[in-house]
Order: structure tokens, then C-alpha cells, then sequence
């Protein structure tokens, strides 16, 4: 997670926790020291349960202060490399289409925040991105 000031990165931060545990943490850290203008997060694919958490916390967070969400694909943070999905399988970017395919990496690609945000990169269209059927 990171903060921005001027569309300009300035402060990160990393957990290894659940992020059922370590959002509200983060925020509440934040918010002693930071307004929240505005929240930017990736709508998926990935874990269905950090999906549905981050966007039930965020989307609530936004009401509750009358902020703005928006989000972007995964694909934005991790230089439209294949996100992990179950086994060897992975999410994978083609022009606008996301599918899923059996590929075989030597290791997985990272997520990274960029260091600068372009505030038409993200859209207010921030629904999660689940791209499995629910089981």
C-alpha cells in the first residue's frame, strides 16, 4: 500500500498479515498523521477473499468519508505481467481480455506500486474484477 502526494509515491507500506487484519491497522495509522483524498486499488483478479475484503473496507471507508474509489486492473501494478491464480495456473492480459492459462514461471512476478499515479488509468467502475466462477 502506498501514499501520494501530487500523484507523487511518497510513503509505503508492506505486511505479510491478512488483509482483514492489516487494513484497518494501515488506515488508522494514516489517519493520525494523513487526509485521505482519494483511494486507488486494484480491483483483481487474484484472491477472491483479499478481493471481496479490500473492496468491502474500501468501498466502506469511502463512503463513510465521502471520498472517491477508483481502481484498476492488477495488470497496473505489476507491469502487465501474470498474476497467480490456482496451481500452475495464471491470469493473463491480452490486449483487453483477461484469461486464464496453464503456464509454467520461474517465479511469481511482484506487485509495485508505480511511483507516479495517472488519475485516468483508474476508473470509478470499481466493483471487484472476479474473473472465476464462484465455487
Amino acid at each position: 500500500m502506498g501514499l501520494y502526494k501530487n500523484d507523487k509515491l511518497f510513503k509505503t507500506y508492506r505486511s505479510f498479515e491478512k488483509t482483514s487484519e492489516i487494513l484497518p491497522k494501515i488506515f488508522k495509522d494514516i489517519e493520525k498523521l494523513y487526509t485521505i483524498n482519494k483511494i486507488y486499488y486494484a480491483k483483481g483478479p487474484g484472491s477472491f477473499m483479499a478481493i471481496k475484503v479490500s473492496y468491502v473496507f474500501l468501498k466502506s471507508y469511502a463512503i463513510a468519508k465521502n471520498i472517491k474509489l477508483k481502481a484498476a486492473d492488477g495488470f497496473y501494478f505489476n507491469n502487465n505481467s501474470p498474476i497467480k491464480a490456482l496451481r500452475k495456473t495464471y491470469f493473463i492480459k491480452e490486449e483487453n481480455n483477461i484469461i486464464l492459462d496453464t503456464i509454467t514461471l520461474k517465479k511469481d512476478v511482484e506487485f509495485l506500486l508505480p511511483t507516479s499515479l495517472n488519475d485516468m488509468d483508474f476508473s470509478e467502475d470499481n466493483l471487484p474484477l472476479y474473473i472465476l466462477p464462484a465455487v
